[in-house]
């Protein structure tokens, strides 16, 4: 049983963790949740200036939503590193 243990514990101290990775290099969860905020705005921006060149609607919508597609996955990471903050 106290083989288990062990070999838990030298699994864990060798697997790669991105997040803890991260938080070395100093990420903050909160970097990660204003950067999601930005990227929100940055989508609605990258929109109204696509209607305003006079593209096409659906052109217009494929800038928005490549960019707004950016803003989960810093809101999951921001999850991630709070996460690791209070571990």
């Amino acid at each position: 049983m106290n083989m288990k243990k062990e070999v838990k514990k030298a699994a864990a101290a060798t697997a790669w963790n991105p997040m803890r990775q991260l938080n070395k290099w100093g990420v903050r969860s909160n970097h990660a949740y204003t950067a999601g905020l930005i990227s929100v705005g940055i989508s609605f921006t990258s929109w109204m200036i696509s209607r305003g060149k006079n593209d096409s609607k659906a052109q217009s919508d494929r800038w928005g939503l490549f960019i707004g597609e950016w803003a989960p996955t810093f809101f999951a990471l921001g999850v991630g590193l709070k996460m690791e903050e209070e571990s």
